[in-house]
């Protein structure tokens, strides 16, 4: 087990969990004798770096447009990263604000999907990415649940050329982008395992927000709470926290 500065081991028993995980734990392919184990990312703040930036620009072009004078700062974008479009405006314009804030934030959508090059301006890929990803196809499974919407998740894909390891049938938007939204990342994650006859040895999920921690709640499996650099780490239980995502590569 690697151990070093950015890999702490916060929890030195699973047992808890390893008897969640055992309903997965059947070889997958028998006739080859390989045992799969199913890596589960998120996307904003842990496949990419940059987009923080682009939600600051878009939104203040949403404002400007519609004749309000407050708007945010790359600071601002840095301080709230992780909370779903409208709650920046109910932390701006006030939480008595509601419909206000999600009739900007549809502006919001609506502009980035018909100009995506203010979304592109800023976007990267985070450091690594591609190469823990190929690493991971070569050997084991995984998958990409996101809280943003359909349209715009297979943008983000598309621009940080991620296709070849998300195809269509890997990727899930749960749109967690209202108030009382419907489905969660732990309802994809649950509907996804439900549809697969093959089972997995384990579940490892990769992301840097409390609802990718709380995934393995729903069976079990190694959580890695990530960050970049300049972000600080969420508030919320984890196995590991990094920040370089080749720390990852310890599971496969």
């Amino acid at each position: 087990m690697l151990c070093g500065a950015t890999r702490c081991l916060l929890s030195s028993s699973n047992a808890y969990f390893f008897s969640a995980i055992t309903a997965y734990s059947l070889p997958s392919f028998l006739h080859t004798g390989v045992v799969l184990k199913l890596f589960v990312w998120d996307l904003h703040g842990t496949l990419e770096r940059g987009n923080d930036r682009a939600v600051v620009d878009i939104s203040n072009k949403v404002l400007r447009s519609n004749g309000v004078r407050e708007c945010f700062t790359y600071e601002d974008g840095q301080l709230l990263y992780g909370r779903k479009w409208y709650e920046y405006f109910l932390w701006l314009l006030g939480e008595h604000n509601y419909d206000r804030a999600m009739q900007l934030q549809e502006e919001c959508f609506e502009l980035s999907e018909s100009n995506p090059q203010l979304q592109y301006q800023h976007l990267q890929p985070t450091p690594h990415a591609a190469e823990v990803l190929s690493a991971i196809s070569a050997r084991n499974d995984q998958i990409l649940i996101s809280n943003t919407r359909e349209a715009t998740l297979d943008l983000f894909i598309k621009a940080l050329e991620l296709e070849s390891h998300f195809p269509y049938d890997k990727t899930f938007a749960v749109d967690q982008h209202m108030a009382d939204a419907i489905k969660s990342k732990a309802d994809a994650l649950r509907d996804y395992l439900a549809e697969r006859p093959a089972r997995y040895e384990e579940l490892i999920f990769i992301g840097d927000s409390p609802s990718d921690m709380e995934l393995k709640l729903v069976a079990g499996g190694l959580s890695y709470l990530y960050a970049h650099p300049e972000f600080p780490f969420r508030q919320c239980a984890a196995d590991y926290r990094i920040r370089d995502l080749r720390e990852v590569l310890a599971e496969v």
